[in-house]
């Protein structure tokens, strides 16, 4: 959530609720654990969590009675009440509290809100009272209790988290929940988080048979399998084609780089924590490679000379990057150590920011539309306070006005997000939902003013003149891994028939049938299908459950009458039978899914 969506969020009537919610949930917790230490209780974006610590470890059957307690209190009809205190008053309020007197000294210092947020200027003390229960808070509140609705409420799961997110600090119990305004719309939320959990590309991936994880060889550092790796040559095989249709060259820069050409682009000073550690050759010391772009320049520039009739010069790589991502952050593909990143860096005149954009903007419009993302928008991400950002004042308001002169020139609508930029420079972010709803950042498109300069990139001008190149950095889908995760959940691993690692399964009835199925098989090779033939002893309905279960868009029945006919029964993954037809037919209505990308 950025943070002009946190303000209108924290606005809402849902985040009153949520946030009164938290409060009733840890009034329930603390009737039943007298001895608890309770600590904060914030809204989240799908509904709030309150950590606790407490003499035993949370059961199911204790979220059923806090849950059923919750229900009283609000029936209850208890006002909110605010009141303003000094910290002297807040600190015997909490005298029996240690993490509420820790907050209250953050807040009587200016350093950190009763959250644990940093803090940009003193706030006042202020506590919030309902019923017998008073919490450290600032706010806001429904005006009652009975603003909640008790059958748009429910207690999620239990989790630890530790203090403040230290792992120095005591492991707390923090339990979730998720309020809404009607039961339908909790209904609906529940039915979504079940759906993504049969969606979980985890899960379908191995399902599917498409990659593992493997302790021999390390966390975040998947292994693909022959039909992963067909996923992965589909997906950055399209790219590659688009991009060179709209005029992109690939390059290649290998997978280690010297320590000092980040020391020089910035990279070390502001992103040293997500390298992997250094490796020494005599006096040489080596980083695997995190990103592209110094590279991409240091090309440029080794490439000689350059004038401005050779501009836009577009190079793109589909490099595998390394970062050192903390144990517990790694999420599936959708946060690795290892990553293949369709990476882009456009050399061109400040001039031509705003066509190379906009032809950025129409690949990436393009590719989103092929993987069936019709709904997305634009996140133009700032700098803003609390960020690490290279300071040159006068580039950056170039970039964040040449960055945005384009995204309005091509009436693009998006918002501003400020704190979301790369430390060199602005960005266009495209987020995308998928059918659930769900939002990601997959492509985005960044001007840089900053690098070119500090790596000595040059170019002579129409007036004969040595010239800083402007830099676009520009990634479609991201990176492979990532992407795969977020497209796997996306169509549920039924993946377009353009996109299935196995588009089509022959499935004989009987051993007789095998020497048709085999001519069968050929002829569809040469037409450029991607097939397996089922030569298993089971029988055929079990094949075809195996088949729809491995999502397999079309299944290819043979029998007696097919062969002598010479023809294929063909069956959908999706319980459709169509029957009888000549392979022919069969080879048409595959192009025309392909060509409609379903």
């Amino acid at each position: 959530m950025s943070a002009n969506q946190n303000i209108a969020y924290e606005e809402s009537d849902l985040y009153r609720i949520r946030h009164s919610a938290a409060h009733v949930m840890a009034q329930a917790v603390v009737e039943m654990f007298p001895q608890a230490k309770y600590t904060i209780g914030p809204p989240v974006e799908e509904g709030f969590y309150y950590d606790f610590d407490l003499p035993r470890s949370l059961t199911p059957e204790d979220l059923q009675e806090i849950e059923k307690r919750m229900r009283q209190i609000i029936a209850g009809g208890h006002d909110f009440h605010k009141r303003v205190v000094s910290a002297d008053e807040a600190r015997q309020i909490f005298k029996d509290q240690p993490y509420k007197l820790e907050l209250i000294a953050g807040l009587e210092q200016g350093g950190f809100d009763e959250y644990g947020n940093p803090l940009k200027e003193n706030l006042e003390i202020s506590v919030y009272q309902h019923d017998k229960f008073i919490d450290l808070c600032r706010g806001p509140h429904v005006e009652n209790t009975r603003k909640i609705n008790p059958s748009a409420l429910k207690l999620m799961s239990v989790a630890g988290a530790y203090w403040r997110g230290d792992e120095k600090n005591p492991m707390l119990q923090r339990v979730y929940g998720t309020a809404w305004k009607s039961a339908p719309e909790l209904e609906e939320h529940l039915w979504r988080l079940e759906e993504a959990k049969k969606r979980d590309h985890r899960r379908l991936g191995k399902e599917l048979g498409l990659f593992y994880f493997a302790e021999d060889v390390g966390p975040g550092l998947p292994l693909f399998t022959p039909k992963g790796e067909m996923l992965r040559y589909l997906m950055e095989n399209y790219v590659r084609d688009v991009q060179t249709r709209y005029g992109y060259q690939h390059v290649w820069t290998g997978h280690l780089v010297k320590e000092d050409l980040y020391r020089r682009s910035g990279h070390y000073d502001n992103y040293k924590d997500s390298m992997f550690p250094p490796m020494v050759d005599e006096n040489t010391v080596f980083r695997l490679k995190p990103m592209n772009c110094p590279s991409h320049m240091t090309l440029f520039r080794e490439m000689g000379r350059h004038s401005y009739r050779e501009f836009p010069m577009r190079f793109a790589e589909f490099a595998t990057l390394y970062r050192y991502e903390k144990t517990g952050e790694l999420s599936g593909l959708t946060r690795v150590r290892a990553l293949t990143q369709d990476d882009c860096h456009i050399f061109c005149t400040e001039e031509q920011i705003e066509s190379e954009f906009s032809l950025a903007l129409h690949l990436i419009q393009e590719v989103l539309d092929r993987y069936h993302f019709k709904d997305y928008k634009v996140r133009l991400s700032l700098r803003g306070e609390g960020g690490k950002y290279v300071q040159d004042d006068e580039k950056w308001v170039k970039a964040e006005a040449a960055l945005r002169a384009s995204l309005l020139a091509n009436q693009v609508e998006f918002f501003e997000a400020e704190g979301e930029a790369a430390f060199y420079g602005p960005k266009a972010d495209f987020l995308a939902r998928d059918v659930l709803g769900r939002e990601w950042q997959l492509s985005t498109i960044q001007v840089d003013f900053i690098q070119p300069s500090r790596l000595g990139l040059t170019y002579i001008g129409e007036d004969g003149a040595e010239h800083t190149p402007v830099v676009l950095h520009r990634a479609v889908t991201g990176t492979t891994e990532r992407f795969l995760g977020v497209i796997i959940e996306h169509f549920a691993g039924a993946f377009p028939a353009w996109l299935a690692p196995v588009q089509a399964v022959l499935i004989p009835i009987a051993d007789r049938h095998m020497e048709y199925i085999q001519q069968v098989a050929g002829k569809l090779r040469q037409a450029g299908l991607r097939i397996e033939v089922d030569e298993r002893g089971e029988r055929m309905n079990a094949k075809i459950r195996d088949a729809q279960k491995q999502k397999i868009p079309y299944m290819l029945v043979v029998g007696d009458k097919e062969v002598e006919q010479e023809q294929v029964a063909l069956r959908l993954r999706n319980g459709e039978n169509p029957g009888p037809m000549a392979l022919e037919a069969f080879l048409q209505h595959v192009q025309q899914d392909i060509a409609a990308g379903v």
